[in-house]
């Protein structure tokens, strides 16, 4: 099937409102990436003070942060959220649904870009700032190297890089080469599998049960949101996209990343590393905070969405 040359147009997408508790007006649409998989985007408009482009992470899907744009737009601001291919109610891998699956980490590029060119003509208000978050979080940094028009940059629990264990960790590099030649890169990737419902108890995102229980609401309505584990073929693409990120030089551009010191999964050092190169960035430490820091208890997420807007005021021109 040859490759198209153009995105088609956009059309109406479905939007869960009632779970999503976001602010009134939002769109939901319908884009296609070049490859032809189909995604979805929402658009809360009417920032005066600005756009913000949210960059969920793996799982996630657009309703997760309608708080957040309430949030948002309590100060001024607009937000566009996106679904990324494989999750969400964007186009889902063939061989399994349920699953978290690219062949390679350019795939989200395509996203990006597909998304970037549907915003075009809708002349939402300048300047447009980023929030990316885990995945999201790898996702945005490329995008940044890759010109994204944004003023001012926040990431929280950015994929910069993963934490595994350490027998993960001296078996990964054998996994990986063998994963393809073997025929495994299709299989969930060790100690993940098929989506099931969280547990409050012991979860890695959040200590917060109201917001816990937002998540799991989502999910419980429309479980064609959910979504399991990855497969061995995303966690290597992972693994070489943050590898390839973390020896890229730092940009110059107003940059915060939040990080909870409860941070399960992903690797801390990391983030910590790549700010500290960074000269216009800086790293804020959320005392207790799981890997979910603008999904916290209030004396958590406060101090998040704190500095976010603090940037994003100090960086408008």
């Amino acid at each position: 099937m040859p490759v198209p040359t153009a995105t088609p147009p956009i059309s109406e997408a479905p939007y869960f409102d009632a779970v999503a508790e976001g602010p009134a007006g939002v769109k939901a649409w319908w884009v296609t990436a070049r490859d032809g998989t189909r995604l979805r985007m929402g658009v809360w408009p009417n920032g005066a003070r600005g756009t913000v482009l949210m960059f969920p992470g793996r799982t996630e899907y657009i309703e997760k942060y309608g708080r957040l744009a309430s949030d948002l737009a309590a100060e001024g601001y607009g937000m566009v959220a996106f679904d990324w291919r494989g999750q969400g109610l964007a186009d889902r891998p063939a061989h399994r649904r349920d699953m978290g699956h690219v062949l390679s980490f350019d795939e989200y590029r395509q996203d990006v870009a597909a998304f970037l060119e549907a915003l075009a003509p809708m002349d939402l208000p300048k300047p447009w700032f980023l929030i990316g978050h885990s995945m999201g979080g790898c996702i945005g940094l490329r995008a940044l190297y890759d010109g994204l028009p944004v003023v001012a940059a926040a990431f929280t629990g950015p994929m910069w890089g993963l934490q595994m264990s350490p027998l993960l960790k001296t078996l990964s590099p054998a996994i990986m080469a063998l994963s393809g030649p073997l025929g495994f890169g299709k299989t969930f990737a060790p100690t993940t599998g098929p989506w099931a419902p969280l547990v409050f108890e012991n979860n890695t995102l959040t200590t917060d049960r109201d917001q816990f229980d937002y998540m799991s609401r989502q999910t419980d309505a429309h479980p064609d949101l959910a979504l399991g584990g990855p497969s061995l073929t995303w966690v290597k693409a992972a693994i070489q996209e943050t590898s390839t990120l973390m020896a890229m030089p730092a940009l110059d551009l107003p940059t915060i990343a939040i990080v909870g010191t409860g941070e399960r999964v992903v690797d801390i050092d990391a983030v910590k590393t790549r700010m500290a190169s960074w000269p216009n960035g800086s790293y804020l430490s959320i005392d207790g905070g799981e890997h979910e820091v603008l999904m916290e208890s209030e004396d958590r997420r406060a101090p998040s969405i704190d500095a976010i807007l603090s940037l994003f005021a100090q960086a408008a021109p």
